[in-house]
């Protein structure tokens, strides 16, 4: 019995004992990120409360924590602009298509650049990284697109944002972290590259690929200056696109979106007509939240491949 007993206790955790000084710290930590995570999440509450807010009451500036005259009439009315529905259309489908693209190709480049039978594979590798410190400029860039046929094109979304050294960078330092054994063992069983590509590194690099989606989605989902650059058909442009000239055209449009209710929008009250406010609130509230929920499913997958993907071990 004391035998056993001795190892149930052995078997526990054991627990640090707190020094008296411990208390104070983790209060004050806690605190102090409390008021960090407030700060950093106000400017999104702050949106959707003016949003939801009556707009008479919010283009006078005097929503601060809570909505007043509650209404959701902002996003229905806002649905029915001009080229709204299509121009998201366009933001999901580049950074679906983009991103997925980007995470193979970071996945394939990154695997290669750890192959020592690859030709000159130091002289591509760095090849590929000297791209993040130097690059030809604008006007090149501009002139390049145009004679590759890219500019009016949904692909000047996505090829240009293919190969990106940052992220195969981390991808590669990833690899070089696994056990070696498992591809030695997969050629010994006459594996080739391309098996053991998607048979070995694929499905044991999920968390540095997560980190990467992350990385891609953000990015393309967030991108406006390479419509404005390349794009002058509107119907590519991009959701993020629009809400920039609806920025700048608040006015007008808030006019076109009465204009637009017709016989409704003549009972409609002054509450809930549309001011320069109320339209770039809303907007700004359907470009951010959708990558806010994609957010929080890639987060624990992006702490453990930021971490195992940046430091060799």
């Amino acid at each position: 019995m004391t035998a056993i007993t001795a190892a149930a206790l052995a078997a526990k955790p054991t627990r640090l004992k707190r020094e008296r000084g411990d208390v104070p710290f983790s209060a004050w930590n806690y605190l102090w990120f409390a008021i960090f995570a407030l700060v950093c999440a106000y400017p999104f509450w702050y949106l959707i409360v003016n949003s939801v807010s009556a707009n008479d009451v919010s283009a006078l500036g005097q929503v601060r924590v809570w909505p007043q005259g509650f209404h959701l009439s902002n996003y229905t009315q806002i649905l029915h602009l001009d080229g709204l529905t299509g121009a998201a259309l366009i933001s999901l489908a580049r950074t679906v298509i983009g991103t997925a693209f980007t995470v193979l190709a970071s996945a394939f480049l990154g695997f290669m650049f750890t192959q020592e039978r690859m030709w000159k594979r130091a002289l591509w590798y760095r090849l590929v990284v000297i791209t993040m410190y130097f690059n030809a400029g604008l006007i090149p860039v501009y002139v390049t697109m145009k004679t590759l046929g890219l500019t009016n094109s949904f692909w000047v979304y996505i090829l240009p944002a293919i190969v990106q050294p940052f992220n195969i960078i981390l991808v590669k330092t990833y690899i070089e972290s696994l056990p070696s054994s498992l591809q030695e063992a997969a050629e010994v069983d006459g594996a080739s590259t391309l098996r053991i590509f998607f048979s070995i590194i694929l499905p044991n690099t999920t968390p540095i690929l997560a980190t990467v989606a992350i990385f891609s989605a953000v990015a393309q989902w967030n991108s406006f200056q390479d419509t404005l650059l390349y794009i002058t058909d509107q119907k590519l442009y991009s959701l993020q696109y629009l809400l920039y000239m609806f920025i700048n055209q608040a006015s007008s449009l808030a006019q076109a979106a009465q204009n637009a209710q017709g016989n409704l929008g003549a009972l409609a009250s002054a509450a809930s007509k549309q001011t320069p406010t109320s339209i770039r609130m809303t907007v700004a509230v359907i470009v951010v939240l959708p990558i806010i929920f994609v957010y929080p499913m890639f987060q624990r997958y992006f702490v453990k491949g930021i971490m195992l993907g940046a430091v060799k071990g």
